[in-house]
């Protein structure tokens, strides 16, 4: 039997491919080489993409204040592109091909140069085709100028990743011609009787019944699963156990980056507390916690004191198909126990309503209403929602009547739909979303675990910038998942025009999630400082998650002249649609 059509001639100069231990290039000067090599990480052979030979790609460390010159060579015979995720520079170096350069030809090579104004956790990746997804990403390391006041005795970076022997384009056509066809958490008849057994027939039947006529799947956590992705720690499958090793009595710092192209991971040392110290590369005021859930773009520094001879490093993914895992060691070949999957958790009224949704449940759990009965109303109201939209359904009535669960939250935080989002690419649209930032997410709310949210980040020192916002900008995350349409206001990349920002400003963005699922946000070029719903500063951020039916906002000072890119960090969305130019002029 042949080798998969993706197995290919190629004119790679390497012929194996190294995983598991990324060389680390230090200085100032770096020749960086993309070619095709060959990979086995499910027992069936694939060539993968990579840079000089490694997946993931070389680490990258370098030092605020210095100039790098980095040289990007392609062997490939297809276009190719590096952007620096997070790194504050000139927009021609940004490496966004059709926006910032028009990206590096087959056979050339590009030279990127610029000052490192920031130190901290970063990464790299290609912005071209689907090549991050294939292999193109490594991981950065800035050292401060002065001391680092986050103190270690040893370090570690822990690149979370995820791999398809499929070919992604043709992934992405699978879920164009069925949103769900990967997703094998549908609810089942045990699911069924176990609502029949906490709520009535009824109440089973009429909640089964407004998901199916909504089309849309409680379980619609990820578009990718366990069934086409394997989960990749530092380019090591859980079988291989990538092991990072330690010193009894050291204190360990571990660089966590989400370099995954379709996973949300939640993660975790079992038996160990994980004092964050770093989110996006800024130091945030410690927080001790047991988990942490970040998606694609997103890094986070932790300490930890292990105690033991190993401790799994355990990385779930959020649909709780399949996970990542490696092992803290004092030696090699040691290994700790491996937790169980969590189970599933199901979206919630209030992760598909926001604020409505939540003074639904209120009413149900806390005004006397019966399930029958809430559930009946959510059958005939709910499906209206969604293909009359959200807006089908009388504001002033629900807000009435659900005013005594809600409060007045709801009315306060009312928004308008833009004329774009009633279409066929819009399946569904929150009229009141909810705002906390203390959620820590579907699956998680109830694990018994500490679990950092966004509330519990602080960044050291407060904003970059002391004035408040000048003008505000909102806009809506929409998408379409029978479709699998994805973009901002309705209107996918291709169709919109770019977002203006005037040099120098002070803007507010609020980003408003009308869709199921969470987003990773990420503007290239400035900080996206978060706003607390109070409006205080909360924290330093260059990509943010948007959860299911939640409003966020956060301020952007306009420093950075050009062009620049703005999407959501999962491949398949951004490469759907969910993609803006943004133009600071």
């Amino acid at each position: 039997m042949g080798l998969s059509p993706l197995v290919k001639a190629t004119e790679s100069r390497f012929d194996a491919t190294t995983t598991g231990s990324a060389k680390v290039l230090s200085g100032t000067e770096f020749l960086l080489e993309i070619a095709e090599s060959p990979v086995n990480f499910t027992g069936s052979p694939r060539v993968a993409t990579t840079i000089n030979g490694s997946l993931p790609a070389p680490t990258l460390r370098w030092r605020e204040g210095d100039t790098v010159t980095i040289r990007v060579k392609n062997r490939l015979k297809e276009d190719t592109s590096i952007h620096w995720h997070g790194i504050i520079l000139p927009f021609e170096m940004d490496g966004v091909p059709g926006i910032s350069f028009p990206g590096i030809k087959p056979g050339e090579t590009f030279t990127y140069r610029f000052k490192i104004e920031q130190s901290g956790t970063y990464w790299y990746h290609s912005h071209s085709g689907m090549q991050e997804a294939t292999g193109v990403y490594g991981a950065i390391i800035i050292d401060p100028l002065h001391s680092d006041p986050i103190k270690a005795d040893r370090e570690h970076v822990v690149l979370l990743s995820d791999w398809t022997d499929e070919d992604p384009m043709r992934v992405l056509a699978k879920l164009k011609m069925q949103g769900d066809f990967y997703n094998y958490n549908q609810p089942t008849a045990v699911d069924f009787f176990r609502d029949v057994s906490e709520g009535g027939l009824k109440a089973a039947v009429d909640k089964r019944k407004m998901w199916n006529e909504m089309r849309m799947s409680p379980t619609d956590l990820a578009d990718l699963s366990a069934d086409v992705l394997t989960y990749l720690m530092n380019g090591t499958t859980p079988a291989g156990n990538w092991t990072g090793l330690f010193r009894p009595g050291e204190r360990v710092r571990l660089r966590f980056i989400n370099g995954a192209a379709n996973t949300f991971y939640d993660v975790r040392i079992p038996g160990l507390q994980l004092t964050v110290v770093q989110a996006d590369g800024v130091n945030v005021e410690p927080v001790t916690v047991d988990e942490f859930r970040f998606g694609p773009g997103e890094t986070y520094d932790v300490l930890v004191h292990p105690k033991d001879d190993a401790h799994t490093i355990y990385a779930q993914a959020m649909d709780r198909t399949g996970y990542a895992r490696g092992t803290l060691a004092t030696h090699a070949g040691l290994e700790a126990p491996v937790p169980a999957l969590d189970p599933v958790e199901w979206l919630t009224m209030a992760d598909m309503m926001g604020a409505m949704g939540g003074g639904m449940a209120g009413m149900s759990h806390g005004s006397g209403m019966s399930h029958g009965a809430m559930a009946s109303m959510d059958h005939g109201s709910m499906a209206r929602m969604n293909h009359g939209s959200l807006h089908g359904m009388n504001h002033a009535g629900m807000a009435g009547m659900i005013h005594g669960a809600m409060g007045s939250t709801a009315a306060s935080t009312q928004v308008r739909h833009a004329k774009t989002e009633y279409g066929s690419s819009i399946d569904m649209r929150v009229d009141m979303p909810r705002t906390n930032l203390d959620d820590p997410g579907v699956g998680l709310r109830h694990s018994g675990r500490r679990v950092l949210t966004l509330a519990d980040l602080h960044t050291v020192g407060g904003p970059m910038d002391p004035r408040g916002a000048e003008r505000e900008i909102e806009l809506h995350l929409t998408g379409n998942m029978e479709r699998y349409t994805w973009s901002f206001d309705g209107v996918e990349f291709g169709k919109s025009t770019p977002v203006h920002f005037r040099y120098g400003e002070r803007v507010r963005v609020i980003l408003h999630n009308d869709t199921m699922m969470t987003h990773p946000m990420h503007l290239h070029g400035m900080w996206s400082e978060l706003e607390a719903p109070d409006g205080q500063f909360q924290a330093r951020r260059h990509t943010i998650p948007v959860q299911p039916a939640q409003r966020i906002s956060f301020l952007v000072t306009a420093d950075a002249l050009g062009r620049w890119a703005w999407h959501c960090h999962l491949m398949l969305h951004m490469d759907a649609g969910m993609f803006r130019e943004v133009v600071v002029a």
